[in-house]
């Protein structure tokens, strides 16, 4: 792994770097540079070593129909079979706040303990 400071020391060497609006960031995942004062930017995500998680609000719904609130969420809401069951939209959207509300403070990545997902970002579309 590479860190975010290592990604952005190697880019030091070549461009001078300054943050470009870090107040604007929100719940965006990368962390954005002005290259040589701009217009041109970077952005480095760096959700290991830079961790985001509490200003994050992303939720991903896979191609077969599992919604995932982090990529690194080992578990996944089934809305598939809920639909296919004839599931009303009153009955997916309580299945989708569960989900959201069972995103946790963080990954957990640098936690020992930590496991991999079963099915990695490509496999869902991350």
């Amino acid at each position: 792994m590479i860190t975010a400071d290592e990604i952005l020391a190697r880019l030091g060497e070549a461009f001078t770097l300054a943050p470009d609006e870090p107040d604007a960031r929100g719940s965006a995942p990368a962390e954005s540079f002005l290259v040589d004062g701009g217009p041109d930017r970077v952005g480095v995500i760096g959700s290991v070593t830079r961790p985001f998680c509490g200003a994050c609000d992303r939720v991903r719904l896979t191609a077969d129909g599992q919604v995932r609130n982090c990529l690194f969420a080992t578990e996944e809401s089934n809305l598939r079979d809920a639909m296919r069951a004839g599931a009303s939209d009153s009955d997916l959207a309580e299945r989708w706040r569960k989900a959201v509300l069972g995103k946790r403070a963080g990954h957990g990545i640098d936690d020992p303990a930590f496991l991999q997902p079963a099915r990695p970002m490509s496999a869902i579309g991350g």
